[in-house]
């Protein structure tokens, strides 16, 4: 019986905090958190929010001294919660509890450090999960799962020590990555007659954490390419995805899509996602195809593991 996962790496302006250039979408990023929730209510589907830990803070004076990156790296963020604020966002927490689903509430980091950075050695490690971790503890939430920000898996010792129980992991790589045909056949992946994007089996490391891959990023096919496709009435990733949708459908293991919020404010965003949500739903009405959440499916293969 195979298994659908949604995981959703929920960070407003932190995941564009280091970076030059921001898209002008992340200021109506709370806005695609909002419509995020209304489609998963909609289609009824649990998914694991994965949330910058430093968006559970009602306050924050910018300086953080207990951090090793303090105060440089919190310093463009001091002040309350407003419902304006990127930095802040008890009240979209509050949402995502409150919702009739059952959605799992995991950990993108406390402010969005990529892992595997030059100057993140295993203090800074540390200190953004255990400071995850107690931010989330404030809401009564006792975190399991664990999204590295731009998926750079690293320090996993410290996620174990530190209480978690799986991760997301890469997506596995295509067998044409490395060769001089890529372009050709990555364009084929998004065709109609493409691959179905992989089905995942979660293992459990030397850390004994489970490491639940990564299958399709719903907002991976952009740009011109797109647009052309659309123009004659192929959605490509909506598409890709429902293909892995009904691979799963026979498959024992995991089909596992992943977004942010503010992909839902670019063009053609909500359609995407609502067209994938009804299809999924449809599915599993059909079928035995179950939507878990990536601690639910961790807990699986630990106890299996341990029988």
């Amino acid at each position: 019986m195979g298994e659908v996962v949604i995981s959703i790496d929920a960070e407003l302006a932190w995941g564009y905090h280091d970076l030059e250039t921001v898209p002008d979408r992340i200021d109506d990023a709370r806005e695609g958190w909002q419509s995020t929730l209304r489609l998963l209510e909609k289609h009824d589907v649990p998914a694991t929010w994965a949330i910058v830990g430093h968006l559970f803070l009602d306050a924050c004076d910018g300086r953080h001294m207990g951090h090793p990156l303090a105060p440089t790296w919190f310093s463009c963020v001091p002040g309350l919660a407003t419902p304006h604020d990127d930095w802040h966002a008890p009240d979209l927490i509050e949402a995502v509890q409150s919702a009739e689903q059952d959605h799992e509430i995991g950990s993108h980091n406390f402010s969005h450090v990529v892992m595997n950075g030059d100057d993140v050695d295993r203090a800074v490690a540390d200190a953004e999960i255990a400071d995850s971790v107690a931010a989330a503890r404030r809401f009564g939430i006792e975190l399991e799962s664990f999204v590295y920000p731009r998926n750079r898996v690293a320090h996993r010792d410290v996620l174990a020590e530190r209480g978690f129980s799986c991760y997301r992991g890469t997506r596995p790589r295509r067998w044409y990555e490395d060769t001089a045909v890529r372009p050709l056949m990555k364009l084929a992946d998004w065709s109609p007659v493409g691959f179905e994007p992989p089905i995942v089996t979660p293992t459990v490391d030397e850390h004994g954490l489970v490491n639940v891959p990564a299958s399709l990023y719903l907002f991976s096919f952009e740009g011109a390419a797109r647009r052309a496709a659309k123009r004659l009435g192929y959605p490509p990733v909506v598409s890709v995805a429902k293909r892995g949708i009904d691979e799963a459908v026979e498959a024992d293991g995991v089909f596992h899509m992943w977004f942010h919020p503010h992909n839902l404010l670019q063009p053609d965003g909500t359609e995407r996602l609502d067209a994938i949500l009804e299809h999924l739903d449809r599915r599993r009405e059909e079928t035995d195809l179950t939507v878990r959440t990536m601690g639910e499916v961790a807990d699986d293969v630990l106890t299996s593991q341990n029988k």
